[in-house]
């Protein structure tokens, strides 16, 4: 499953999340501000303080990704048809 690391004040994780959604896939919201772990973990991954931060199934993962970006990489997981 896709896991989306992001806080509702962030612009960008909104349009991220309303992306996925209308897409219809599956993926999990990890809110960073309600849970500093997670925070944590979004800059582990990242290196970057910087969100959204999406992690696909294949590991790789993008920080402050574009519309395109996230289609692109769903695409190519075939995620989208």
């Amino acid at each position: 499953m896709i896991s989306m690391y992001g806080a509702d004040w962030c612009g960008d994780c909104r349009r991220t999340k309303a992306q996925l959604t209308e897409f219809g896939v599956e993926f999990e919201y990890l809110d960073v501000d309600a849970n500093s772990e997670l925070k944590s973990r979004a800059i582990e991954i990242s290196g970057k303080p910087n969100i959204p931060v999406v992690v696909f199934e294949d590991d790789s993962y993008l920080i402050e990704p574009s519309n395109s970006d996230v289609e692109a990489k769903l695409r190519e997981l075939g995620v989208l048809g």
